[in-house]
């Protein structure tokens, strides 16, 4: 198999990035999660405040979008390879873990609104693929916006249920009737969000090919796929 680009886009806690890690390493492609940078880029506002000593707490509406990425290219903000895929650095350092914070993960939609913000990640995600690499990406505009033209798009979603659940269950937490309404609520709020901004809104590419996950296992979805990718690319 050679070349490409695989869009996986869907709403938050979908399973887009554990969905796109395991496709990747089937197919012997790199994972690239777009989202990484998103939030890279919203840890850096919230460090960029701290510094400053500013009294906010929201990089959003507290910083101008040319302060933010002047320090996000000043503090290194990047993805670096690791394995099937890449891992966000900031000032030399990987950052994963602190970008999924809940901080980080209340900001981050409105950091993804900003116009020239997302111009700067997409012109690096561009980048990659324009070097050579063979990725599957995940994000939520993707195959609308960021790689129209690539050769596989799939839409993943899943019940609100299903999406609060997997989420809970990604902390470590056991799944609580009332933790599980009160996540299904903010998981809404978060798809109402990213559906309804002006710029590059959370909805499926034309072509794409959609994939409901509330009852399929992870090993099934990823299957499904995988097997997608290798009768397209096996191709003449």
């Amino acid at each position: 198999m050679s070349g490409g680009v695989i869009a996986i886009d869907g709403p938050s806690a979908s399973g887009k990035s554990s969905t796109a890690r395991a496709v990747a390493e089937a197919l012997g492609f790199s994972h690239l999660d777009s989202g990484s940078l998103y939030r890279g880029v919203t840890l850096v506002g919230l460090r960029e405040i701290a510094r400053q000593g500013l009294s906010g707490d929201d990089p959003a509406r507290d910083l101008a979008p040319e302060t933010l990425l002047r320090a996000a290219e000043d503090r290194g903000l990047m993805l670096q390879p690791d394995g099937a895929g890449f891992a966000a650095y900031l000032e030399g350092e990987p950052v994963d873990d602190e970008l999924r914070s809940a901080t980080v993960t209340s900001r981050v939609s409105a950091i993804s609104a900003i116009p020239v913000v997302r111009e700067w990640i997409n012109s690096r995600l561009r980048a990659m693929v324009r070097a050579g690499q063979n990725v599957v990406v995940d994000g939520r505009d993707i195959g609308t916006v960021v790689f129209p033209d690539a050769e596989l798009k799939i839409f993943l979603t899943a019940s609100p249920e299903a999406r609060a659940g997997r989420r809970i269950s990604q902390r470590g937490a056991a799944v609580q009737p009332e933790d599980l309404d009160a996540e299904a609520a903010a998981l809404a709020a978060r798809d109402h969000a990213d559906s309804t901004r002006e710029v590059a809104p959370l909805r499926p590419a034309e072509d794409a090919v959609h994939l409901d996950t509330t009852s399929m296992g992870f090993s099934e979805q990823v299957a499904f796929i995988v097997a997608r990718a290798r009768a397209l690319f096996s191709r003449p």
